[in-house]
């Protein structure tokens, strides 16, 4: 058995099992297709389940991958061992219905004894106790030992997960020696020492559970195996777990070299360096397939793995941003098998550093809240209501902070946190949802012998068609009349079906007897053309002939806004850099709207060099051209492909001369010239990392400027003056004239204030050898609450202070405490966050001075009259 590298055992393995008939595919994206059972792909059956169940046929019968997988549920355990890891690599080979045990038992073995050269005596197989068709295929045909075959139960060799195929399972182990064992007598495969390792799994799927405890046998069988390549690379490569095997090691040593540790000296610092490693592998593959940070689902996953492994970059020394540079050494191990990388890499390294940069702006700040929080709480559990304030207002995410607490012995109070969460979700979540092509999803198995739609709408806007199929109230029908809302199905169309960014196109069906007003145009997987229409005169019928009608006019306006889609990406890249990448979009006739991966707003003149861009490759009258190639020519073209999607073998590219290739399956202009002119509206931000512009062509900018003009008109009108031309003088003039009042304003409310603080001191109330004044001031900012603290405190070294200041109906409360009144155990932090609370808010800060806010101002007289007691109970 010699030593093989990760990268060629991964080579070895699918070059084998294509020797034997499979057809190697790709690994699929980590992003679920058409699946929201699973936040991230975790099995390399995942993304097969649907050749298994046989809702899609598959290229071919027998199938061998490498799928990239992340498993979430260890995250807090990553690191503490070496034995877990969130991003792993399964290697399979699956048949759909054609060979079963006799094929995938003999070539298991031969993989490993013949191609991997493992010695049998180190090789045992567990079958499922009952199974003796699979004792008898291992012995008797395979030529394994009857002593090295271990029988287990159910829970074990039975791979089952709720209804559909399910079936007994063999399990490949390695024998690593008794130096590893635990040294009882009955230590043996299924031990849970290290000794014997559980590499491979070939799972034997010839049941089909009803979930009720019913199993009977599936007419077509299949296999379905798994073998972690990490881990097969450990036993390869004589190492005791994944952060030894050589891929993994050169990203651990990058990190050794930035931080200046070693790997093995110190406990502690082995686990910052394993957490490191294994979360900057994850995140680089999970950005490369198309996730985004966020603060939900598998964006999240992504930022929380990306900063705990920034926190630990701190905890070996690391005083910069250096998670970037690591994650080149992650692509360059693995660009190879996975090419993603490498041609994302501008955009992968980008986000990661921004990201990061992000993060250590918030963390300090957090760090030191949560400490002073931790010092004033005094109690083994922490708040769930400063738990939630560091996560909301300093971006501190709930899982570190959870994790500082534990290395402090607390915990925290998660239920409160989380009420805290919902409620904000609730508050913050718009009711927003797209009903249109969703809600026809269910209409697909009402078609299910209806053949595709042939698409005409490349090249014409008109066609004769036949009607192939009518869907009226979730039912299909025969036939429909005037005023019933129906989805049309028609055995070819010009109508293009919305998808890819792009609006479904509307427009009419007329028939010998009917006239429909198509709404919009959408598609089932299934290539049915769903016309969504309503029938304003006579009656429609199935098999009759019609002829469809694409509305003109409003196609062409969305093709202008589609191909000028194309030209901003372009122009983007060319202004921003490389790492630009299209986040999604909307062209309809109105605009276009085009999302893409940036990290901070565009400056005015970034917008003006875009803009110009465009309008010049419009005003040049370049071509536009659209055709069908292999996949592999279209990547040799360097024509883009949509961030983190995933294409068939043929695809459409639509190149425009010399300035722009996408892969992409809408309708576009022959030439640039017919889309007029360009105008972005807005630049804005959608999400972290990903930026928004919208702009409108043609008409749309007419429009815009017809709007405009119309404006300002009214606004010089407004100010009652002779000519629109003077309009930016006298508006700066009236800016400078509220500029002067409001200085006037803001002196006459300091001197108000500086007075009646002078009254409030000289009634100040003597609480156990300190003063305490309180008092409301409506109308009042912040800062200048606290500038009136510190002038409250500034007046007597015993002096205890708390304002409110209360504005569009909320309140802000700021607190000071001068030295004299410290040295007695008071408190300004804690004072202040027990009078928020009690107004229905939170807050905090340090003991001599600090701020909150309140909601409820019908509470915050009776919470400043507690003051007193307050500060009493604080008293040495």
């Amino acid at each position: 058995m010699e030593w093989t590298g990760l990268n060629e055992l991964r080579e070895k393995y699918l070059s084998f099992f294509e020797s034997k008939g499979h057809l190697r595919l790709q690994s699929f994206s980590l992003i679920p297709k058409d699946d929201n059972s699973l936040l991230l792909i975790n099995s390399g059956m995942a993304p097969m389940k649907k050749y298994f169940t046989g809702e899609v046929t598959p290229p071919r019968k027998r199938v061998t991958t490498c799928q990239k997988c992340i498993r979430t549920p260890d995250i807090e355990r990553v690191g503490i061992t070496a034995r877990h890891g969130t991003y792993f690599e399964m290697l399979g080979n699956f048949s759909f219905g054609d060979y079963f045990k006799h094929e995938a038992t003999a070539w298991a073995w031969e993989f490993c004894t013949k191609v991997l050269q493992m010695p049998v005596d180190k090789l045992w197989v567990t079958i499922y106790t009952d199974d003796d068709e699979a004792f008898e295929i291992w012995t008797r045909e395979v030529g394994v030992d009857p002593s090295h075959i271990v029988r287990l139960g159910k829970e074990d060799n039975f791979w089952e997960h709720g209804s559909g195929p399910c079936g007994p399972c063999s399990e490949i182990y390695f024998d690593r020696g008794e130096q590893y064992g635990c040294g009882s007598p009955t230590c043996g495969v299924g031990c849970d020492c290290d000794r014997y390792v559980e590499f491979w799994n070939v799972v034997f799927s010839q049941f089909n559970s009803d979930g009720k405890g019913n199993y009977p046998p599936m007419e077509h069988p299949n296999i379905d195996t798994g073998m972690g390549l990490e881990r097969l690379a450990c036993i390869m490569q004589g190492v005791d777990n994944l952060f030894l095997v050589d891929t993994v090691q050169n990203i651990m040593k990058h990190i050794c070299r930035i931080s200046g540790v070693k790997y093995g000296d110190d406990p502690k610092k082995d686990i910052s360096l394993r957490v490191i490693t294994d979360h900057i592998r994850s995140t680089t593959f999970m950005i490369g397939d198309g996730v985004m940070p966020s603060n939900e689902g598998r964006g999240y996953v992504l930022r929380r793995l990306l900063r705990r492994a920034a926190r630990h970059g701190r905890l070996l020394g690391i005083s910069r941003t250096f998670l970037a540079e690591v994650a080149q050494t992650v692509i360059d191990e693995n660009k190879n098998a996975y090419p993603e990388l490498d041609e994302k890499r501008a955009m992968i390294t980008k986000l990661i550093g921004v990201e990061e940069e992000s993060f250590a702006k918030t963390i300090d700040q957090g760090l030191q809240l949560l400490s002073g929080y931790i010092d004033n709480s005094g109690n083994k559990v922490f708040s769930g209501a400063d738990a939630f304030r560091l996560n909301d207002t300093y971006g501190f995410p709930i899982d570190l902070t959870k994790e500082i607490l534990a290395e402090r012995g607390m915990t925290v109070d998660e239920e409160e946190f989380q009420r805290l969460m919902r409620e904000q979700r609730e508050r913050a979540r718009a009711a927003r949802k797209n009903a249109g092509a969703d809600a026809w999803e269910g209409e697909s198995d009402l078609l299910e012998n209806v053949p595709e739609t042939g698409f005409l709408g490349y090249g014409q806007m008109e066609t004769a068609a036949k009607v192939l199929a009518i869907i009226r109230g979730g039912e299909r029908v025969q036939s429909a009349t005037a005023g019933d809302e129906v989805a049309l199905v028609l055995d070819r169309t010009a109508f293009y079906a919305e998808s890819g960014g792009q609006v479904g196109d509307t427009g009419s069906i007329e028939s010998a007897d009917a006239m429909l007003e198509v709404r919009n145009t959408t598609k089932n997987h299934a290539k049915n053309y769903l016309h969504h229409a309503v029938v304003t005169a006579g009656q429609i019928s199935v098999d009759e002939e019609v002829k469809a009608s694409v509305d003109r006019e409003k196609r062409l306006a969305v093709m202008r806004n589609h191909t000028t889609a194309h030209l901003l990406q372009a122009a983007l890249r060319r202004v921003l850099g490389d790492h630009v990448e299209q986040a999604g979009q909307l062209v309809n006739e109105k605009h276009v709207r085009f999302d893409f991966t940036h990290f901070s707003a565009l400056t005015k003149e970034e917008l003006g060099k875009v803009e110009q861009l465009v309008n010049q490759v419009i005003l040049s009258g370049r071509n536009v051209e659209c055709r069908e190639m292999p996949i592999e020519e279209a990547k040799k073209l360097g024509a883009m492909a949509l961030f983190g999607e995933k294409y068939g073998d043929i695809v459409r590219v639509v190149t425009v001369g010399g300035f722009s290739r996408e892969f992409c399956g809408g309708t576009h202009m022959d030439n640039t010239a017919k889309i007029g002119l360009f105008k972005i509206l807005s630049e804005s931000s959608v999400a972290a990392g990903v930026r928004r512009i919208e702009g409108v062509t043609g008409t749309g900018v007419l429009d815009l400027m017809n709007r405009t003009i119309g404006e300002i008109d009214e606004a010089a009108a407004a100010l009652k003056l002779n000519n629109s031309s003077e309009l930016v003088q006298k508006a700066a003039q009236l800016s400078a004239e509220l500029k002067e009042k409001d200085r006037t304003i803001e002196a006459l409310n300091s001197k108000l204030a500086g007075i009646q603080i002078d009254s409030l001191i000289a009634g100040a109330k003597q609480v156990g050898g300190v003063q305490v004044i309180t008092a409301v001031f409506p109308g009042t900012e912040p800062d200048e609450l606290r500038a009136l603290c510190d002038k409250a405190r500034d007046h007597a070294p015993n002096m205890v202070a708390v304002f409110a200041g209360t504005r569009d109906g909320k309140a802000n409360i700021a607190a000071c405490v001068a030295k004299e009144a410290l040295a007695k155990g008071v408190n300004a932090g804690q004072i202040v966050r027990a009078v928020a609370q009690l107004a229905g808010g939170n807050g905090g800060g340090r003991a001599d001075s600090a701020m909150a806010g309140a909601k409820d101002l019908s509470k915050l007289d009776g919470a400043l009259a507690k003051v007193e007691k307050i500060v009493a109970n604080m008293l040495k």
